[in-house]
C-alpha cells in the first residue's frame, strides 16, 4: 500500500502525529455485493497503521458497525464487551484489539446502521427511501420487529473524538443514539412521508425487492450504549432519525 507524502507511515516507520482514527470503508464494494472485497481493503489499511503505530502507546480509533454482533445470537441487546463472529468486518474489529498487545492504545467505534443529518447523502436511510420509491411500497421483512439501532452523524463524530481522547487500549463503544427502531416504524415512517403504502415483504421475495441490503434488512440488531454513556460521557444531543426525516432534504432532495 501506498502513502502519500506526509502520511501516516514513511520509510523509518516514524509516526508523525498524536494519534489516527480511521472511518475509511468501501460501501460502493459492498453494495455492489462484493463484501469480502471490501472487508479485505479495510483490513489492509488497519494492518498498516497497527504497525506504524505498534509501541508507541498512540490511539487508533477504528469504525466498525453494531451489524455485527446481529449474527451473534444474543438474544438480547448487545453489549460493548460482546464480539461478534470470526469473519467480516468483526475479524477486522478483533485485529484492532489485539494492536492493544503490541502497545497501541487501540479501539473501536461500532456506527449504528443507520447515519442520519443533513450531512447524510448515501447513507442506509437514502437507500431505503430510494428503494421505496422504485418499488411504489415502503417494505419491511417479515412482521417487521427487527430493530435497527440509528445515530446522528455529529453525535458519532463527537465519540469518535472522546474515544481518541480517553478510550483505554482494547475498548469497543455503541454510537447509537437510537439504540433500537423496529424495521416496520421506519417504512411506516417513509411510507407517510412519500404517500405509500407500507407492506411486509415475504422471505422469499426479499432479495428481489432489497437488493444488496437483503443481506442486512432482517437482522434484529438491538444495541446496548449504557457503558458508552457511564464511560466516555457521551451524550446524544442531536435530532433523532424521524426528526431528520421531518427537517431534512431525505424527501426532497433531487434524485430522492
Amino acid at each position: 500500500m501506498q502513502f502519500p507524502e506526509g502520511a501516516l507511515v514513511y520509510p523509518d516507520k516514524r509516526v508523525d502525529c498524536d494519534g489516527v482514527i480511521h472511518l475509511a470503508f468501501d460501501h460502493e464494494r459492498m453494495r455492489s455485493g462484493n463484501l469480502p472485497a471490501a472487508v479485505g481493503g479495510d483490513r489492509a489499511v488497519l494492518d498498516s497503521l497497527g504497525d506504524a503505530l505498534a509501541g508507541t502507546g498512540k490511539p487508533l480509533v477504528a469504525a466498525s458497525g453494531t451489524l455485527g454482533l446481529a449474527t451473534a445470537g444474543l438474544g438480547r441487546p448487545g453489549t460493548e464487551h460482546d464480539t461478534g463472529g470470526p469473519s467480516g468486518r468483526s475479524a477486522n474489529e478483533n485485529a484492532v484489539i489485539a494492536l492493544a498487545e503490541r502497545g497501541v492504545r487501540a479501539s473501536v467505534v461500532r456506527v449504528p446502521p443507520i447515519t442520519h443529518s443533513e450531512l447524510d447523502r448515501t447513507g442506509l436511510a437514502r437507500t431505503l427511501i430510494a428503494i421505496a420509491r422504485r418499488t411504489g411500497v415502503a417494505g419491511y421483512p417479515g412482521d417487521g420487529a427487527n430493530r435497527w439501532p440509528a445515530g446522528h452523524t455529529r453525535d458519532v463524530a463527537h465519540l469518535f473524538c472522546l474515544a481518541l481522547e480517553n478510550a483505554p487500549a482494547g475498548t469497543c463503544w455503541h454510537a447509537a443514539g437510537q439504540e433500537g427502531i423496529a424495521m416496520r416504524e421506519i417504512a411506516g415512517r417513509i411510507a407517510e412521508h412519500l404517500g405509500i403504502e407500507a407492506v411486509s415483504i415475504p422471505p422469499d421475495q426479499v432479495q428481489a425487492h432489497f437488493g444488496p441490503l437483503a443481506m442486512f434488512v432482517a437482522l434484529d440488531n438491538p444495541t446496548s450504549t449504557q457503558l458508552t454513556r457511564q464511560a466516555l460521557g457521551w451524550a446524544p444531543t442531536h435530532p433523532d432519525l424521524f426528526a431528520d426525516f421531518e427537517t431534512c432534504d431525505y424527501f426532497t432532495a433531487p434524485g430522492n
